[in-house]
């Protein structure tokens, strides 16, 4: 098939291009400027220059190559994970994700694509019993940040899957580890946690789905030819976070990460990181495991921990 990626050097844009090459595709790649494409031939894949706020650009770009299935990847995060980067980052990332969806859309009717594969969230479910599967709604009541980026991704889904112009697919991905992205011991997370700037907060009972860089990419690729729909891209054991935390930080090679209470939390961090350690709800993989065969490697620092939780 003949593949456009928009997105494609972001943290999962990169072993995704590879996995689509390795897999026998056709694929391009949309980049902002030729600076940013010699990754992208590096690993078998053709750059196509546009700007995914430029609606033309996207439209002139999709129209050029004639794809088969389009697959939005776009994102604008920080390259640092602190707080204030994200906080910085936020209202950019935002616009890129929905406007530059909405103009990948109108490209999409424009050329008569079949397919459409858009970024979603495996992580932010509204609170409720066990793992939540694709039905649960997501946490419109959660904290700020969490309530507007759930929000946002409902938004997503909505202008992107049941359109009768093309088959959408809805990639609900787990919290990404692995190679180029926050949650490795020599990124960004790593040396947080060696210098114990992430604390267990309160109970640390907020369960956590994860998926490794890698098999997100190889489930996006077996996406191409699922029934429409969501799926949640997670592992089989998300953990909570006083669990996942401890484990990363013997990992990392670091002390034990401090204990916080909700308040102090509240008080230093804000409502935010009190949601993410004490509120944040599981996803259940069985449809991806049933429908797209995907099977997760366990999480890299939980693989010799038995603590882990099925919610």
């Amino acid at each position: 098939m003949k593949l456009f990626v928009a997105g494609a050097t972001g943290a999962i844009g990169r072993p995704l291009i590879k996995s689509l090459t390795l897999a026998g595709h056709t694929t391009f790649g949309m980049v902002r400027s030729r600076s940013s494409s010699a990754s992208l031939c590096d690993s078998g894949a053709e750059p196509v220059i546009a700007d995914a706020l430029d609606a033309p650009s996207v439209s002139a770009a999709v129209a050029k190559v004639r794809p088969d299935v389009i697959i939005n990847e776009l994102t604008s995060l920080p390259k640092h994970y602190t707080s204030t980067d994200m906080k910085a980052a936020a209202e950019r990332d935002a616009r890129v994700r929905l406007e530059g969806n909405k103009n990948l859309i109108a490209a999409a009717q424009q050329t008569g694509v079949r397919r459409f594969l858009v970024q979603s969230t495996g992580f932010w479910y509204a609170p409720g019993e066990g793992l939540a599967d694709e039905a649960e709604r997501f946490a419109y009541g959660a904290s700020p940040a969490v309530a507007a980026g759930a929000q946002r991704y409902a938004e997503l889904e909505a202008m992107t899957l049941g359109r009768p112009e093309f088959e959408a697919v809805a990639l609900r991905y787990g919290f990404f580890y692995g190679p180029g992205t926050w949650f490795m011991s020599d990124r960004d997370m790593g040396e947080q946690v060696r210098q114990r700037q992430v604390p267990i907060i309160g109970y640390g009972q907020g369960v956590w789905s994860w998926v490794h860089i890698d098999d997100a990419a190889n489930a996006t690729v077996r996406a191409l030819d699922c029934a429409p729909g969501a799926y949640n891209i997670v592992d089989d054991n998300p953990s909570e976070q006083r669990v996942w935390l401890t484990a990363f930080a013997r990992y990392c090679g670091a002390l034990e990460p401090p204990h916080v209470s909700e308040q102090q939390a509240l008080q230093a961090a804000g409502p935010d990181a009190v949601y993410y350690a004490t509120r944040l709800r599981g996803a259940s993989n069985a449809k991806s495991k049933r429908e797209l065969g995907f099977r997760p490697r366990p999480l890299q620092w939980l693989a010799n921990t038995a603590e882990t939780t099925n919610g």
